[in-house]
């Protein structure tokens, strides 16, 4: 069996890194374009370790995680020969491969990337789920200029490496020290200016300052799923310091959903506390129709755990969650609620999701309301619930009352 597992294991201290180098991930795309496949990778390759560095394509679809490492069984050695299988299910040695099966690969194609000293740095190819039998030397071409051209610019690889493994290391500190810095944000209802709730929300040493960002970073070096469950166990005693009538919210993306919240909720927390959390779903990118995502959100619910997502108000992919997942909260972005006391498209827009809130039976909160203005506006509009520094600021303890 195929061990995967996350994060770099070496080197290094925090400082401002990037996102894995764009320009490597633009000709990972025009690789897999090229070669009409699902995913094109590369990987670092250290002993019987590989390392996703960069990819581009659907990986998710693959099983596999940003930053994963791939651990090969001691009977079997990690790919380093060259060269396309363009129907994995007919070649003798690619369809005993164990990695072949896990990840259900139909077909690959693969070169190798060299250091300066002539060492094999990592791999780049692409993988697809169905047998391409398009594939022909023409391809492979290809595939050995993107190698080549990886190979001339290994230091640059070399330095996405570093930062990479930086990420990690910064990460897994936090991660040592128990997880994020928390606060809690108020959510009023605007009808009685009573506390309905709290959002439970991330704080991270800098730099970066930006939660999105080391939640981002996290991911990239396959840290993603561990620091998210790790905010949101420290996040669960609050549920014991409000009144019965409260709930907690949480913040998880679509693959920390799938991938072991359910888990920790069920083993830490009592059936009547479940009652009081919401889940607040995160990240856009996610295809909500996965029937993953869907039977995830369908075992909180039978858990009696509510469901809310966020930046509704900032384009089709919000009104696709709201028919997807029927959520029991629709939080309207910041960007809706700024100056909806002089804009009437955002007046109007408000006051449509209003409505459709009703016919769902979903609560709504307004997100980010900073002047007495805007909190005006949203009560007229029927929102019934609200959020922001004008109504209460986030603080260390949760503050109910």
């Amino acid at each position: 069996m195929v061990s995967v597992v996350v994060g770099p294991s070496l080197l290094g201290t925090q400082r401002d890194v990037l996102e894995p180098d764009a320009a490597v991930v633009e000709l990972l795309g025009t690789l897999r374009r090229q070669l009409g496949m699902d995913l094109a990778w590369l990987c670092r390759v250290q002993g019987n370790r590989t390392i996703l560095q960069a990819f581009h394509g659907d990986l998710a679809s693959f099983g596999v995680r940003p930053g994963a490492i791939t651990e090969w069984p001691v009977n079997e050695s990690p790919i380093t020969e060259t060269g396309m299988v363009p129907d994995t299910h007919a070649d003798p040695t690619a369809c005993r491969r164990t990695v072949v099966s896990e990840l259900g690969i139909g077909a690959y194609a693969m070169d190798l990337v060299y250091t300066d000293s002539g060492e094999v740095y990592g791999k780049v190819g692409c993988l697809a789920h169905e047998p391409c039998p398009h594939l022909d030397a023409r391809h492979m071409q290809i595939l050995t200029l993107v190698a080549g051209l990886l190979t001339a610019s290994v230091q640059d690889l070399h330095q996405m490496w570093e930062r990479s493994v930086q990420t990690w290391r910064a990460v897994r500190r936090v991660l040592d020290s128990g997880g994020p810095d928390l606060v809690y944000q108020p959510i009023l209802d605007l009808r009685t200016s009573v506390t309905a709730g709290v959002e439970a929300l991330s704080r991270f040493p800098a730099p970066p300052a930006d939660p999105e960002q080391w939640f981002s970073r996290a991911a990239s070096v396959g840290l993603g799923v561990e620091l998210e469950l790790a905010a949101v166990r420290k996040a669960l005693p609050a549920l014991h310091r409000g009144p019965p009538t409260a709930r907690l919210a949480v913040n998880v993306s679509p693959t920390t959903l799938t991938d072991g919240l359910i888990d920790l909720l069920t083993s830490t927390t009592t059936p009547a506390d479940l009652a009081h959390l919401v889940v607040e779903i995160t990240e856009h990118e996610r295809n909500f129709e996965d029937p993953a995502v869907l039977h995830a959100v369908s075992q909180l619910r039978a858990h009696g755990v509510g469901i809310a997502v966020d930046d509704i108000g900032t384009g089709y992919s919000g009104l696709q969650r709201l028919v997807n997942l029927r959520p029991e909260v629709i939080k309207l972005d910041r960007c809706l609620i700024h100056d909806i006391d002089t804009d009437p498209v955002r007046r109007a827009t408000a006051i449509a999701l209003v409505s459709i809130g009703k016919e769902i039976d979903s609560a709504l909160v307004a997100e980010g309301i900073e002047t007495h203005a805007e909190l005006a506006a949203v009560q007229d509009a029927g929102i019934g619930y609200g959020q922001g520094h004008l109504l209460a600021r986030p603080d260390a303890q949760p503050a109910f009352a």
